[in-house]
Order: C-alpha cells, then sequence, then structure tokens
C-alpha cells in the first residue's frame, strides 16, 4: 500500500495503491484525499460493483427465467460462489472488501468532487476471459472456485490474515488466474491496466487521485504515455474455433449413423440405437438435475428432453428443467436475500434461485456427458 505521484499529458495523477482488505488502505485513502484535494477521485470499479457496494446486490431484480433462457446459469452461479467468497474472507479479516473505493467515493461526494469509474464493466471482463479459455482451463477455474467456496469454512489463520492485509486479493487472485490460464493473462491484466489508465487520462481536471488495487499500478504506470482508443476492449467476441460446429455435427452424425444402421443391419439395430441414445442422454441429464437436488418432474423433463435437445443446435436439456424448477419452486423474498450469506454445499443446494442455476447446468453437463458416451458406442454397433 502506497502512493505515487506520476505527471502525464498536463496531469497529476496521483496513485493510491491499495489492499481490498485492509483497514490501513481505507485510511490511507482518506489521508490522501484531504491532503491532495484534487480535481477529480478516480474508483477501481465500475457501475454495477459500486452500487453493489452502496446499496448490496438487488439479486431480486434478476429475470432468473430469462438467464435459463440464454444460457447464462453458470456465469450466475460463479457470480454467487465469488461473492460470498469475497464476504467470507472479509468476515475473516474484519473489514468489507472494497471498503477503501467506498471510503473514496464516500469522501468525493462529501467534498463535492466529481468522480469517475476507472475499470472495465466485470460482465464484459469475464465473458472476454472465458470465450478465450479451453475446456480444461474452464474446469481448472470451475474447481478453483468450487474448492474455495465449500473449504471457506475453515477460518484463516493469523498468518494468513496478515499476509492478506498487506496484498491486493483481487487483483492477486487475477494474476495468479493469468499464470494459470496462460490465455486469458491478457483479458485479466493487461487489458484492464489499459483500460484503467485511459479513464484517468481521459477524467477532467488537471489533478487526479485514483484509488486502484496494488497490483495494478505498474502496469497502469505502462499506458499512462497516451491517451488510446480502447473500444475494442468493450466488444465481446467469441473465439471461434472449430469446436463450435460441433453443435451441428452431433446430429448429422446421429442420423447417418443410425440411418446406415438401419440400412445395413435392419429396423431391430436401428430401433435399439434409438433406445441407447434416449436411455443414455436422458439419464445422465436426469442424474445432473438429481445431484442439484430437483424437484421429481424437473427430472422427469431432463430426462425426456435430454435425447431431443442434443440433437438440436438451439435448445438444452437444463433450459427445460431450470424452467420447470422455476414454476414449481419458484423463489421467495427470504431466497434472493440469502444468496450472499451462502456457505457449503448445503446451503447452495438448499435456496432455491442458486438450486434453479444448479439444476440447469448440472443437466445440462449430464446431458453432454450423455453425448459423449452414447455417439462412439452408437458409431462402434455400426461400424
Amino acid at each position: 500500500m502506497f502512493v505515487e505521484t506520476v505527471k502525464a499529458l498536463n496531469k497529476k495523477i496521483v496513485l493510491v495503491g491499495t489492499a481490498h482488505v485492509s483497514k490501513e488502505s481505507v485510511a490511507l485513502v482518506k489521508k490522501t484525499i484531504e491532503k491532495e484535494k484534487p480535481d477529480v477521485v478516480g474508483i477501481e470499479l465500475d457501475r454495477a460493483r459500486l452500487q453493489q457496494l452502496l446499496h448490496g446486490k438487488q439479486w431480486q431484480e434478476m429475470d432468473l427465467g430469462q438467464i435459463i433462457k440464454e444460457g447464462k446459469a453458470h456465469l450466475f452461479l460463479i457470480n454467487i460462489l465469488l461473492a460470498n467468497l469475497q464476504r467470507q474472507i472479509g468476515d475473516d479479516l474484519g473489514v468489507k472488501p472494497g471498503s477503501e473505493m467506498l471510503q473514496a467515493a464516500q469522501i468525493a461526494e462529501e467534498r463535492g468532487i466529481p468522480t469517475v469509474l476507472l475499470d472495465r464493466d466485470v460482465k464484459i471482463t469475464l465473458k472476454r476471459a472465458l470465450d478465450r479459455t479451453g475446456l480444461m482451463e474452464k474446469l481448472k477455474l470451475g474447481y478453483s472456485i468450487l474448492s474455495g467456496f465449500f473449504g471457506v469454512g475453515q477460518k484463516l489463520d493469523e498468518k494468513t490474515i496478515a499476509s492478506l492485509k498487506e496484498k491486493d486479493t483481487v487483483n492477486a487472485l487475477m494474476q495468479q488466474l493469468a499464470k494459470e490460464m496462460p490465455s486469458v493473462k491478457s483479458v485479466l491484466v493487461d487489458e484492464r491496466d489499459m483500460f484503467i489508465a485511459n479513464q484517468i487520462l481521459r477524467s477532467k481536471g488537471k489533478k487526479i487521485v485514483a484509488v486502484v488495487g496494488a497490483g495494478h499500478l505498474e502496469g497502469i504506470k505502462k499506458f499512462l504515455d497516451r491517451k488510446r482508443n480502447v473500444s475494442s476492449l468493450l466488444r465481446i467476441e467469441k473465439k471461434k474455433t472449430k469446436l463450435r460446429y460441433l453443435k451441428f455435427v452431433v446430429p448429422l452424425m446421429f442420423v447417418g449413423l443410425v440411418g446406415y444402421g438401419f440400412y445395413t443391419k435392419g429396423l431391430e439395430v436401428a430401433l435399439n440405437l434409438f433406445l441407447v441414445w434416449f436411455l443414455v442422454n436422458g439419464i445422465l441429464s436426469a442424474l445432473g438435475a438429481a445431484l442439484a437436488r430437483a424437484h421429481p418432474l424437473s427430472i422427469l423433463a431432463a430426462f425426456l428432453a435430454a435425447p431431443f435437445t442434443s440433437l438440436h443446435p438451439a435448445f438444452a436439456a437444463g433450459w427445460f428443467a431450470g424452467l420447470v424448477e422455476l414454476k414449481l419452486r419458484a423463489p421467495k423474498v427470504k431466497d434472493f436475500e440469502q444468496l450472499p450469506k451462502l456457505e457449503g454445499l448445503r446451503q447452495l443446494a438448499g435456496n432455491r434461485v442458486a438450486r434453479i442455476m444448479m439444476v440447469t447446468a448440472f443437466a445440462n453437463i449430464g446431458s453432454t456427458i450423455g453425448t459423449i458416451i452414447a455417439l462412439p458406442y452408437i458409431a462402434a454397433v455400426v461400424a
């Protein structure tokens, strides 16, 4: 945690490097703003994260049906898990993560100093990062989040607490992810450094106090030499790979293999192949929904839908299971209120909002595994 002054493009830029879970950082932010009396205060947040700090996450405003239909259940679950990880770490450290950012916003408002939000929309960052990861990296990320979430019941020891207080934990996490997942380093670290630096340079006034995570300081300074066009950093462009054609290849292969089986081995074999496809896809998708503690009718919906949605590029078994779960077990106000307080698998599966997302995601995973198992078996039979 420290303060560094940089002059760039006729601006005096006072960079305050903070740790997001440190009382010392909160005090440093207040002291620096009072001392410097800047024209502008910059905060390393986007609008959604600022509103969350000010008012709490407005989960009640989420349209769960729309989330399911748009195939974003996994992103919703990641947000829930990350929010709870951050909250639990804050509980152990005795300070709410992001308190120094909130302090900067409040002091600026009290003194009538304009504020500028420096960071890119976190949803864009997450989507750009996920679009660049391969299957193994996605699995590694999911495992890291889940193992961290379900292991948080253990209190942090004094040494770990002391270490976290000296670090910018959010950006330390970003940097660790970038190290383990090189394909997303540019998104999680470099792009954000460039975006934040550009926001600083575009801000009005000759003097700006910019409150940023300590892990960003070196990267930000590197990009303070000139203004840049960062419009490309706001676009979400999915990585184009041959894998995107699989959703069309699978139904074509299935129809071709069953048709070939009928032509060479007769109707009985073709019907048996379809039965294998139906049962393997249906049972594994239903099993996924059952693992998420779905309603029996939601499990049935997954079983019936999976064999057909696996053959249609525009649909997914989890959509049907999730929508049935939403209809039969509509969340109550308390379910939304409890989202930021969930600890462990039992509470996660017991919350109606989280369970709906889990049913959707797990049913989809089960159906995908079913396709991976059934298709090679069918090919081997007709070969």
